[in-house]
């Protein structure tokens, strides 16, 4: 019998084990605390890493843990997708996933923290589809949710898990904003046993009644704290209330901040917890440099850090500076795009599909690319403009050094910013490297690859067949009530409806 079947009492809205970090009694929808039986593994739980400044203290679990396994194979897996690791070369698991598949295939809730980069993908989308495996969703009716945050890290779960849900039968649908509503909710007409999806496009389906979400036994909330950040924590409370009141949930972030924190007493019960401090993964793999620079020389700098041999993330803060870099680096002889949340689902993902392959080798962007972009073989991320915080700052910088590779994160900072950065870094747990720079000196080449851009204007074509209304609503009747009318004029800007995501 391999996992997918071993129900434990928990599939499918079977009892829960009993915890002792749980929410009181009754603020649970769909009834009171969970009960059932406690079990008894063999491995009780390891000492934990002290919290981030600004972290909640992480729950006790009460029911011990499976011990990590070494491999897939060990497991329990579903044959296809054993198969499929195997052909995509997916060896040995990351640590996050060694320690939270064993107890997340026999049902138990999850709560992972790490940074961005570490594996967590995989960590819950494996659980996800071997528990689902073997079954069949009725139409409009998903049996598994992952929810995220944006329409990149929805898009970014769906290609990881694809290959592994084809394996063992499983159909996914992805629903964000910015695309067809009309094709999202045929593809849940259809039937799809696991949804992938951002919160606000989500609602407005089951408004529209082409979703319900009471099958769903096993549920994801990835990326929680941003989730949080971006105001979405009333959106997720109202979905997580309608699926199953007894269904398997996991919880992963690379911070837990007191929003969060409310998300975990409220729904996870007993979880097994796997904490690596996001910042400790950062020091560890990455290079660090806070570069000083004159607000005059600010322009230059940055492009010719831009103009390296080598693909480069460059953050910014707003939408106008973005796009006025990047036509500046265009006008200098770089090879730029520009991201952000002005622009429409396809552009962006045209945008990513060109950094990605090269045909782009400089991406302007604002935090909307902080999550859920992964790029191979990224070694360099440039703050142009000084992040907000230490979480912006660690995923941010999570877009290189990932899947333990390493890479260098660079923040360049006026004399009126440093102090701040340096709360900043002490915030994250970063001794960073500094030095004072200005554009064409040898230390700027050393520390970044910059060098003098070609000065020979360039053009970033984009497909012969790429038609400029492509991402906007279908036609048809205009919804009548004013609630839904705004949802569908801000889909038609491509936003997410209410809480509308960068």
């Amino acid at each position: 019998m391999n996992r997918a079947t071993r129900t434990n009492g928990r599939h499918a809205g079977g009892p829960r084990s009993s915890g002792g970090f749980r929410a009181s009694e009754g603020s649970r929808s769909g009834g009171g605390p969970r009960s059932g039986g406690a079990r008894s593994y063999s491995k009780g739980p390891s000492r934990r890493p002290a919290a981030l400044q600004g972290e909640f203290a992480l729950p006790v679990t009460v029911t011990p843990a499976l011990p990590p396994v070494e491999d897939f194979a060990a497991l329990g897996l579903p044959d296809g997708v054993v198969q499929t690791l195997t052909r995509l070369g997916v060896t040995a698991p990351f640590p996050i996933q060694a320690a939270t598949l064993p107890n997340s295939l026999v049902g138990r809730d999850v709560l992972g923290r790490g940074r961005t980069g570490s594996g967590k993908t995989l960590a819950f989308g494996l659980a996800v589809l071997a528990r689902t495996a073997g079954q069949r969703a009725e139409p409009r009716s998903p049996l598994a949710l992952i929810l995220v945050p944006t329409r990149e890290l929805a898009q970014q779960v769906t290609d990881a898990l694809t290959p592994y849900a084809k394996a063992v039968r499983l159909r996914m649908a992805t629903v964000v904003g910015g695309m067809s509503i009309g094709r999202q909710a045929g593809a849940l007409r259809s039937g799809a046993e696991v949804v992938v999806a951002t919160p606000g496009r989500l609602k407005d389906l089951i408004e529209r009644r082409d979703c319900r979400l009471d099958q769903v036994a096993v549920t994801v909330l990835d990326e929680a704290d941003q989730m949080a950040d971006m105001g979405f924590l009333p959106q997720v409370t109202e979905l997580l209330d309608q699926v199953q009141a007894g269904g398997q949930r996991m919880l992963f972030s690379a911070t837990l901040d007191r929003n969060v924190d409310l998300l975990v007493r409220r729904y996870l019960s007993d979880p097994v917890v796997h904490s690596v401090d996001p910042s400790a993964g950062a020091v560890t793999t990455m290079e660090h440099h806070v570069l000083h620079i004159h607000g005059g020389d600010k322009y230059a700098t940055t492009t010719e850090i831009a103009a390296r041999d080598g693909r480069v993330i460059l953050f910014l803060d707003t939408k106008h500076a973005v796009d006025k870099l990047t036509t500046h680096l265009l006008q200098s002889g770089v090879r730029a795009a520009a991201l952000h949340g002005g622009k429409s689902q396809p552009q962006r993902t045209r945008t990513l599909a060109q950094f990605k392959s090269g045909q782009v080798t400089a991406l302007v962007a604002t935090n909307v690319a902080a999550r859920g972009i992964h790029v191979d073989d990224l070694d360099l991320v440039v703050n142009v403009d000084p992040p907000a915080d230490h979480k912006d700052y660690l995923h941010r910088g999570g877009r290189t050094a990932r899947a333990g590779g390493s890479g260098s994160v660079v923040t360049l900072v006026t004399s009126a910013q440093r102090r701040d950065m340096s709360r900043l870094m002490a915030a994250a747990g970063i001794t960073p490297q500094t030095a004072q720079v200005r554009s064409g000196e040898a230390e700027l080449t050393r520390i970044t690859g910059a060098k003098a851009p070609s000065g020979v204007p360039v053009t970033i074509a984009a497909p012969p067949k790429e038609s400029s209304r492509r991402g906007a609503p279908a036609r048809g009747r205009r919804p009548r009530d004013g609630r839904a009318r705004r949802a569908y004029a801000a889909r038609a800007q491509g936003g997410e409806g209410q809480g509308t995501a960068a």
